[in-house]
């Protein structure tokens, strides 16, 4: 970490097959960053990518882990796609309170761009990458809530020239 760099907490914001963990991998070299994947894990772990409940208890340990890497210095980048308001205010708000920098990288595209590159990635069949369908994907864009333009501007500009 360079002496005067404040750690930064980066939010992945987006529906699958946006472009998250491509961006984040780019990110977290140029940084650095700690990556922290949940979907990479429950695969490394032997768990169904579409576990709720191990999901859910895997993103609050990467969340403690998060602040406990904030709080040593270490920049962060969490890929959980973070889909409601809520959860990215509860992230934001977290880590403004221990005074690290908090940027949003929200990913957007139109659901036929994100199908084709879910069929594309559906057929590679990498480790670690969760196989979603069209089927799948149209109620996912119904349940997500994209940040609006205020809600962008109560986090910090990318650092560095970063865009997402």
């Amino acid at each position: 970490m360079d002496a005067g760099h404040e750690p930064s907490l980066i939010l992945l914001c987006g529906l699958p097959g946006s472009g998250k963990t491509t961006l984040a991998k780019r990110l977290a070299n140029e940084i650095p960053a700690v990556r922290l994947c949940p979907d990479e894990w429950l695969a490394d772990l032997g768990i169904d990518l579409f576990d709720v409940q191990a999901r859910d208890r895997l993103e609050k340990r990467f969340s403690q882990h998060a602040q406990e890497l904030l709080k040593l210095g270490q920049s962060v980048i969490l890929e959980f796609g973070f889909w409601s308001r809520t959860e990215r205010d509860e992230k934001r708000l977290g880590a403004r309170a221990l005074g690290a920098h908090v940027e949003l990288h929200y990913l957007a595209a139109p659901i036929d761009e994100l199908c084709r590159r879910l069929e594309a990635r559906n057929e590679k069949g990498e480790r670690g990458t969760a196989q979603i369908t069209r089927e799948m994907l149209e109620p996912y864009a119904e349940l997500f809530e994209a940040p609006t333009t205020d809600e962008l501007n109560l986090f910090d500009e990318p650092l560095l020239g970063r865009r997402g």
